[in-house]
């Protein structure tokens, strides 16, 4: 089950920025690197829906009711266009504040939870890349597929906490720059936006 193969693989997985790292470097860049760490923590738990649908086979059931994965990808792409909108808004009024509340730590990981709940193809991808990797001769391969999710989910943590901390780093570049605050801020809410429209349009 430990091997190199699935590790390396996951790590390549992981490392292909998408709307989760988007976030994640978003938040440490404006936030700070607390918020970071939850935006990390949030997607990380997101996609553990999508490990337990696929473990339990009903990805398979999702990916056979286009009614279902349309529904699905369509609030997934409504819920990337309001936090484009979002963003977008609150360019212009946006102050960097690096004393998180509790409650805004907790936005932020229900922001990155739903961001990765409401997107459908999570549940094809794990459904199709965890099975090559569970042993033939496995005498037990629900515990084998959960020992894989949990290896990936772990390296899913650490690598967007680097993300996360790597932005923070770049984060003291641009805090008395506030025409680059903006700039960045709206570049951030176009690539939200792009990613929700393109996930609207996309048949599979």
């Amino acid at each position: 089950m430990f091997n190199t193969e699935f590790l390396l693989t996951s790590l390549i997985v992981v490392l292909i920025p998408g709307t989760g790292v988007i976030y994640t470097v978003s938040t440490g860049l404006f936030l700070g690197w607390r918020a970071s760490i939850a935006a990390a923590l949030g997607c990380t738990a997101g996609i553990i829906p999508h490990l337990s649908a696929s473990i339990l086979g009903l990805s398979a059931l999702l990916h056979m009711s286009a009614l279902a994965f349309q529904g699905m990808k369509i609030v997934g792409a409504l819920y990337l266009l309001y936090l484009a909108w979002t963003m977008w808004r609150e360019a212009k009024v946006f102050q960097f504040d690096s004393s998180i509340s509790q409650n805004n730590t907790w936005q932020i990981i229900q922001r990155a939870v739903l961001l990765n709940i409401l997107n459908p193809k999570l549940s094809i991808f794990f459904l199709a890349f965890l099975p090559p990797f569970v042993s033939e001769e496995s005498a037990t391969p629900i515990a084998e597929m959960v020992g894989l999710s949990l290896i990936f989910m772990a390296l899913t943590l650490m690598i967007f906490i680097l993300y996360g901390v790597a932005a923070t780093a770049v984060r003291q570049r641009v805090v008395n720059s506030p025409r680059l605050v903006v700039w960045l801020q709206r570049s951030f809410a176009a690539m939200f936006a792009f990613l929700g429209l393109r996930l609207a349009i996309q048949e599979q």
